[in-house]
């Protein structure tokens, strides 16, 4: 049978369809239309998989958070408009008569690298997104910890500063506000005076700029500090870096690396670039797919 996955974006949605062998035989993207809410949004995901005919076991769901598990509900993402208090997991399984399971999308790109990538045949893999925001995710023996409020390995809320900026939910000196691509962004724009994106910094520093370069040994540090507070939780079989910043700056994350290792006792870590890039989130919420359906 056929597996359908989910994956909620603030500007896009896709859906795609995964077959026995975990292979995507079919995509749909669309956006996410603020004009017509989460149930009409959803209804274009549903009716595109429904209408293939095909024999489906169950739907796995990847949203932003935060959500609650148990009652299978989107609460208040940030950057999800007219979703708040939207029990998807209860309008999927209505239009589909499929059992369907949602998760955080950090939590389910790290199942998919755990269980399908480099992670595969370790106990304990922790999962790292360096993108727009940092995710994360903790999986231990192939499954996910959730923690009872879904907030365990929420690795953008670890303090790693005692810097006083902070938006949202996201914690004063966290590492979400002093490493992720929207802090280099915002950091990079009030020392430049000037908008800059993560993407220009980058290239600022590859041009040699002075500037650029002290950014970016900050950030950096903010990010080994994080990585090191892990290693002293969890100590990891191994560490799985995806991320576009991670993925496309190599020798950043090399950096990055060889400063938190200073911070370890036993700095002869694990650690693995991640395989499935931006489709993490569809691979990890089939996965989900599966498991709900042998419940």
């Amino acid at each position: 049978m056929y597996s359908i996955a989910f994956d909620i974006g603030g500007t896009q949605l896709r859906a795609a369809i995964f077959d026995e062998e975990r292979r995507i035989v079919d995509v749909f993207k669309t956006s996410n239309d603020r004009t017509l809410g989460a149930e009409k949004n959803m209804d274009k995901l549903i009716d595109f998989c429904l209408g293939k005919g095909l024999d489906y076991c169950g739907v796995g769901i990847a949203s932003p958070g935060p959500l609650d598990l148990k009652r299978g509900m989107i609460l208040n993402p940030p950057n999800l408009f007219g979703w708040d208090n939207f029990e998807i997991v209860k309008y999927v399984e209505m239009k589909t008569g499929l059992p369907a399971a949602v998760n955080n999308d950090g939590n389910l790109a790290g199942l998919a690298e755990a269980r399908l990538g480099d992670g595969a045949g370790y106990e304990s893999v922790i999962f790292l997104g360096m993108s727009t925001g940092m995710g994360g995710s903790f999986v231990y023996k192939g499954e996910l910890v959730n923690g009872v409020h879904c907030n365990a390995a929420e690795f953008y809320n670890v303090i790693v500063s005692d810097d006083k900026y902070h938006h949202g939910s996201a914690n004063p000196g966290s590492l979400n506000e002093l490493a992720g691509g929207a802090a280099m962004e915002r950091i990079a724009t009030e020392r430049y005076g000037r908008p800059m994106t993560a993407r220009s910094l980058f290239e600022k520093y590859d041009e040699g700029d002075a500037l650029a370069a002290e950014i970016l040994e900050n950030t950096s540090e903010m990010l080994a500090r994080g990585i090191a507070n892990i290693y002293y939780m969890i100590d990891p079989d191994i560490y799985i870096i995806g991320g576009s910043i991670g993925l496309k700056n190599p020798w950043y994350v090399e950096k990055v690396l060889k400063k938190a290792k200073g911070y370890m006792t036993d700095p002869t870590i694990k650690v693995a670039m991640a395989k499935f890039g931006d489709d993490a989130g569809l691979y990890g919420a089939a996965l989900l797919a599966e498991d709900v359906a042998r419940k």
